[in-house]
Formats: structure tokens, C-alpha cells, sequence
């Protein structure tokens, strides 16, 4: 009975997200179009709006931890599931993605990208996407903000092995940035697929930053071991299975 109640609470709350998506980009787009700045704020209240509503509705609180980067750097972490990029989007001041080149037909997602300064990715030709993107950086035409790039190229489910892919290093060490790692453990409460929302704690942790100037090599030693270690550690504490035993 307990867990039928909350499949129902969880489909409630996935229908009002994406009924909330829909009418904030209404409300939000006159503004982003007249003052292109308001896109930050529409998707700070989004998504302070999704993290409201996870609690009240299905129980799932949230809470941010670590230094949250407010200049220009790159941010390599652990993605698990929608609910990620919900937490770190609604603390930093201006996020932007490497992105799958498909969202960028999504409705509102897409156009919302744009504005945001994400940058699309063709996942068959990566090599070619990250020379195009840090050109663009480099010659000043992308906007400035916190990029933010998944290191395993897409969403890992929480406890599953999927290898950190250099593109991360080669970005790092081509834009010349401090890097700031993510951990999270959302996915133990918002998997990949499926409809059931858990309640419980989704932590998403900021790391101490790793400076620019290590070599492509040494900074994929680094990065890592250091986001994989602090997402279980964040998992364990929730009560999910350390890998290690």
C-alpha cells in the first residue's frame, strides 16, 4: 500500500514538473527575450521550484554542499539523473551544458539551451564538437559562466562502472580553467528510468577545485577517483551499498 501510494505521489509529481516547465517558460519568456540575463532567473525558479515540490510531494529533500563556483570554470560531474542537473542549476549563477545535439529540438529545453550558452554536442564526432566549443570560448563568442560537462558522457545509474572519457581532460586543458568536481547521489532516489520517486536525502557535493596547468594525464588521475569516491561516500550515507563492501 505504502509503495502504490508512492508511485501515485511520484507520477503527481512528475506531471506538475513538466506542467511547471511549461508555464514558467511562458511567464519567463517575454523577459529572456527582451533581457537575455532573465534566462538565469527563470531556471533559478524553475528549478528551486522542482526541489520545493520533490520535498513536499514525494519526500525527496535536497541539499547543496561544498563551495558553490560562482566565476568562469568548468565543472566535470557525476550525472545520474534530471535531478541533478536540477540542484546545481539552481545555485549557480550561470550554468551552461555540453549537451546531446538532439535537446536542442527538445520544446523549451531547447530554446532555453541556447540562451543558457549550452553547447551542442554530436556524440559521433565529440573530438570535432570540443575543438569547435573551446574555439568559441577562446575567441570570445560563447557567454561566460560555470560549464558544466559530464566526464562519463551520459547517465550512470547509481553503483553501476562506466569509464571517464578524456574529452574532460582535453577541455580542461585546452581552456585553461580551474576545474571544479561534482559529486552526487540523486540516483539512489531518481533513477534513470521508471516513474518512482524515493524519499529521502539527494545530496549533490561541490569538490575542492583542481587548478589548471596539470597535464591531461594528471588531471584524469585526479578527477576521477575524487568524484567516484565522494559519490559513494554520499551514497553510503543514504544507505546504499558501498561497491567496496
Amino acid at each position: 500500500m505504502r509503495l502504490a501510494l508512492q508511485y501515485l505521489l511520484s507520477v503527481i509529481f512528475i506531471v506538475q514538473m513538466y506542467l511547471a516547465m511549461a508555464l514558467y517558460a511562458l511567464f519567463w519568456t517575454p523577459f529572456v527575450m527582451l533581457r537575455r540575463e532573465a534566462v538565469f532567473d527563470a531556471v533559478h525558479a524553475y528549478c528551486r521550484w522542482v526541489r520545493v515540490s520533490a520535498a513536499v510531494l514525494v519526500g525527496l529533500k535536497s541539499e547543496i554542499r561544498g563551495e558553490v563556483p560562482s566565476d568562469e570554470v568548468l565543472i566535470g560531474a557525476k550525472h545520474q539523473s534530471f535531478f541533478d542537473i536540477i540542484l546545481m542549476c539552481s545555485v549557480l549563477p550561470r550554468p551552461k551544458f555540453i549537451m546531446k545535439k538532439e535537446l536542442l529540438w527538445a520544446p523549451i529545453v531547447g530554446w532555453y539551451a541556447k540562451k543558457l550558452g549550452c553547447i551542442p554536442v554530436d556524440r559521433g564526432k565529440r573530438g570535432k564538437a570540443i575543438k569547435m566549443m573551446v574555439a568559441a570560448v577562446q575567441a570570445g563568442t560563447a557567454w561566460p559562466g560555470q560549464l558544466i560537462i559530464y566526464p562519463q558522457g551520459t547517465r550512470v545509474a547509481a553503483g553501476a562502472v562506466k569509464p571517464y572519457k578524456v574529452g574532460v581532460g582535453v577541455l580542461y586543458s585546452q581552456l585553461g580553467q580551474d576545474c571544479v568536481p561534482a559529486a552526487t547521489n540523486v540516483g539512489v532516489f531518481w533513477p534513470r528510468h521508471g516513474l518512482l520517486r524515493k524519499p529521502g536525502l539527494a545530496v549533490v557535493e561541490f569538490l575542492p577545485r583542481i587548478p589548471a596547468g596539470l597535464s591531461v594525464e594528471e588531471f584524469m588521475g585526479r578527477i576521477e577517483p575524487e568524484i567516484e569516491d565522494a559519490s559513494n561516500r554520499i551514497m553510503a550515507e543514504v544507505g546504499f551499498p558501498s561497491p567496496h563492501g
